[in-house]
């Protein structure tokens, strides 16, 4: 699942989603699988929030392949398709294959110079990889 539209002025989940949509996928990630109320009333402690419109958007995530969908009985479980870690680790793939695709050697020299503030361990990672892709 690729995300459309990332949002460089937002942080968190705020960059890949609505501001709705970054509060139940953050509700979704942190527990069980949960029904529509559920996530609701986890909402309604912040601002109240109207039934329909948490359905209307749990059900559009499900569209987008972000949640899954699990009817029981006459009840529907949604969760996640994967973890928070699983789903930003696919995110940064895809945006910086895009950037890749787009601004090649560009996008690669601002990375690095990005990497001053770098710690030692993130450096010697990439020095492997580097490595590995010399001896290819």
């Amino acid at each position: 699942m690729k995300i459309h539209q990332f949002k460089t002025n937002e942080t968190g989940l705020n960059r890949f989603f609505g501001s709705l949509e970054a509060k139940v996928m953050d509700i979704l990630f942190d527990g069980p699988e949960m029904t529509i109320k559920d996530v609701k009333q986890k909402l309604d402690q912040e601002k109240s929030t109207n039934f329909n419109t948490v359905m209307t958007v749990m059900n559009r995530l499900v569209d987008k392949g972000i949640l899954v969908k699990r009817v029981e009985k006459r009840t529907s479980m949604f969760k996640p398709l994967l973890s928070k870690e699983e789903f930003l680790r696919t995110q940064s793939k895809e945006l910086t294959q895009d950037l890749m695709d787009e601004f090649g050697p560009l996008a690669v020299n601002h990375m690095l110079d990005a990497l001053d503030e770098a710690d030692p361990v993130l450096i010697e990672k990439l020095e492997q990889k580097i490595k590995q892709l010399k001896e290819k």
